[in-house]
């Protein structure tokens, strides 16, 4: 995946086979964060990861927000035909690849479905739910454990160009504000005096502010959390490590296999396994019979270095232009700017194609910003502005699977959270820890 990075060296043989209340299959933000809430309930736990370090896959430089704003999912009644706009076009915020894959075409058609009005709210309430107690217990947790991830609590601001979405807008922010997430429309002074780096747009005629949201380093924090984990409440992790097979006895499963970086190979057993490997959890369930229907909606990121030359020029407000489907995050050493959807299958190839809307759209909202930087260049913004692209694990109706398999009685899952796996990784967490505890 592009932009992974060595990790911290940690562990590539196995240890010896042993047997621990849980196993969470993927190190990621909603792995690390069931790890840790498990761990600190008392239970003995083990996170198996591919990669050399936590949050080096989806979690590794996504959009930075930690927005409860964002609760609207993609399937509302407008998406379709928005959508039907945007299919044709490669440098689109969507772009769509037809493939022979069964699951993409029963993807979109209950993604479809979910774009009835009721649907939406419905799916909205859930996930504004989900998210406040999330962005709560971040709080409670960056405190507890002295957290440090660049970490902002200065809100979310969306800001519009056309009336039509600013009216779509503001009644979403009244369905959400009725549910706990106080959102307020601001007009463009307004917005001039939350993040006067706007100030030069005169396009944008307002905007709606959630003051309570926040922004912070995805990665810092998983990984952060994942040394607390070990050093703290002695989670075993096993990096580098390969899961080969689950090995099913009834209906549980009894061991899962696997390969360390050396060529060991070797098992692990737990009372209780846990799936939260992201775009990859569907094509693990499907070896064990188990339909989950998540697609891979490939995203992009590039981070803008911030120095004193011109950190004056970024925003400090964590914004989002709902119109190209960007957001902003000033995460301190750089800008973080993210965005667009390629309903592709599992491909991870980095498309300059893509990453070019996004640094022109960019460069275009902050002129002062860009001026001195050499954006039109391809080689440039590939060797300069740090492009990543990861999978995000997309549902149709945008909320996660949490909770217990209807199929074998030790597994669980915490998976699907598309784009909102930061800002519903820790409330969905908690909700399956308690759901662990009732069994």
């Amino acid at each position: 995946m592009a932009g992974d990075k060595a990790g911290t060296g940690q562990k590539t043989a196995l240890p010896e086979s042993g047997c621990f209340d849980v196993i969470v299959l993927g190190a990621g933000i909603t792995g690390v964060t069931t790890a840790y809430l498990l761990a600190e309930r008392g239970r003995k736990v083990q996170v198996i990861e591919r990669r050399s370090d936590a949050a080096l896959e989806t979690s590794y430089a996504n959009g930075g927000q930690i927005s409860v704003s964002h609760a609207e999912p993609w399937a509302h009644p407008g998406a379709p035909m928005q959508v039907l706009k945007w299919l044709a076009a490669k440098e689109s915020p969507l772009y769509f690849t037809p493939h022979l894959d069964w699951r993409q075409w029963i993807w979109l058609a209950e993604w479809l479905g979910q774009c009835r009005r009721a649907a939406t709210e419905r799916n909205t309430i859930k996930i504004v739910n989900i998210a406040l107690r999330s962005r709560e217990l971040y709080r409670i947790v960056s405190e507890a454990e002295g957290m440090e991830y660049a970490h902002k609590s200065l809100g979310i601001l969306h800001f519009y160009r056309l009336q039509k979405e600013f009216d779509h807008a503001r009644r979403m922010a009244e369905l959400m504000t009725k549910y706990g997430c106080r959102r307020h429309p601001v007009t463009k002074e307004e917005i001039d005096r939350i993040e006067p780096a706007l100030a030069t747009n005169r396009d944008i005629i307002g905007g709606i502010f959630t003051q309570d949201d926040e922004s912070g380093d995805a990665r810092r924090f998983t990984q952060n959390l994942a040394r607390t984990c070990e050093t703290k409440y002695g989670v075993n992790f096993l990096y580098n490590t390969n899961i080969d097979d689950l090995v099913l006895s009834d209906r549980d499963i009894e061991e899962v296999k696997i390969t360390g970086g050396d060529g060991t190979t070797g098992f692990s057993r737990a009372k209780t396994f846990i799936l939260c490997m992201g775009p990859y959890s569907p094509l693990l369930a499907q070896k064990l019979g188990i339909f989950l229907n998540i697609y891979p909606a490939k995203g992009y990121s590039i981070s803008v270095p911030l120095d004193p030359s011109n950190e004056k020029h970024a925003p400090r407000v964590s914004l989002t232009d709902d119109e190209n489907k960007l957001v902003f995050s000033n995460l301190d050493t750089h800008l973080r700017i993210a965005g667009t959807a390629e309903l592709a299958g599992w491909d991870t190839s980095l498309s300059y194609h893509r990453i070019r809307p996004i640094v022109e759209k960019s460069a275009g909202i902050f002129p002062e910003l860009f001026a001195k930087m050499n954006y039109l260049d391809p080689q440039w913004v590939l060797t300069q502005l740090n492009p990543w692209t990861c999978l995000r694990p997309a549902t149709p109706s945008n909320l996660p699977y949490v909770g217990r398999s209807s199929k074998l009685r030790n597994l669980w899952f915490n998976t699907g959270h598309g784009t909102l796996g930061w800002t519903m990784g820790m409330g969905s967490a908690e909700m399956l820890a308690d759901m662990l505890d009732s069994a």
